[in-house]
């Protein structure tokens, strides 16, 4: 598999295949509980990119599965072509959210089969911090010039859902990717319901990054996962958070390090749909 990271300088020198259409380039600009990045990819963005909705694009209405369920496989095909996406063609994937809403797009490119796809280390901050260029406007907002032909079968990844993700939790690893506050069960912002599953271990994906927003280095993210009983290659790991978004910045970061997980996409806001599941709260 390629390095799921590609830096601003190796962007840079990518942009003439851009250009070319030989390399999808796709914004995902979002913010959790805020508007759209529409406005923000006609204000700026990296030349030749496409902007990918993630609500519309990378999700399916909120309901049982949670506030964002995965897309069915025939409309992420239909919004990944009409992004320009095409058959064995390199993908690079970008945000303003610090790799969160770009992991989701990385996630779900990789589970249907897509290897070639990378993320912008330090997204959008660390290209404008490198004086690279920028173009503005719409051109890019509807989709691509010419629409991809990609060929989407879900399957390449581990996903578990809610009975599966509880037998983890007994047995294997089981990582929430929330802020410790929300784990703990101290506050919850979004959902009915505070607490974390029993058995889960706090992973907050703010830990996979350094100060200027990139990616730690892989030995310390290894030792970080480590640390948390997710290196044994024998043992089941998975991981969710409030909606499967910010669980998918936890699977990249442990891509990174050269380890793998499970993802619940339900996570916290389709487990407390049922109110029967049980909740637990304080450390453990």
């Amino acid at each position: 598999m390629p390095d799921p990271l590609i830096t601003v300088e190796e962007l840079r020198t990518l942009l003439p295949l851009v250009a070319r259409g030989e390399v999808s380039l796709l914004d995902v600009r979002y913010r959790l509980g805020g508007p759209a990045g529409r406005e923000e990819f006609v204000a700026g963005h990296v030349p030749g990119a496409v902007y990918v909705d993630l609500d519309t694009d990378l999700a399916s209405s909120p309901g049982a599965g949670g506030r964002h369920p995965l897309p069915s496989s025939a409309d992420f095909e239909a919004a990944m072509r009409r992004v320009g996406v095409g058959a064995a063609r390199p993908v690079v994937v970008y945000d303003d959210w610090s790799a969160h809403a770009a992991a989701r797009c990385w996630w779900l490119l990789r589970h249907h089969g897509v290897d070639d796809v990378r993320v912008l280390d330090g997204g959008w901050a660390a290209w404008r911090a490198a004086g690279a260029p920028v173009d503005t406007g719409e051109r890019g907002l509807a989709g691509a010039e010419q629409p991809g032909d990609v060929v989407l079968v879900p399957g390449a990844t581990a996903v578990v859902d809610a009975e599966q993700v509880a037998q983890v939790a007994q047995l294997g690893v089981l990582l929430d990717a929330r802020a410790p506050e929300r784990f703990r069960g101290e506050i919850e912002p979004i959902d009915p319901v505070a607490g974390h599953i029993p058995g889960a271990r706090n992973a907050p994906s703010s830990a996979n990054l350094a100060d200027d927003g990139r990616f730690l280095p892989p030995e310390i993210l290894r030792e970080r996962y480590a640390a948390l009983g997710a290196a044994d290659p024998d043992t089941t790991t998975a991981v969710y958070c409030g909606s499967g978004v910010t669980a998918a910045h936890d699977v990249l970061a442990m891509e990174v390090a050269g380890l793998s997980a499970a993802l619940y996409p339900g996570s916290w806001s389709e487990w407390v749909g049922d109110p029967s599941r049980p909740v637990a709260r304080g450390e453990g």
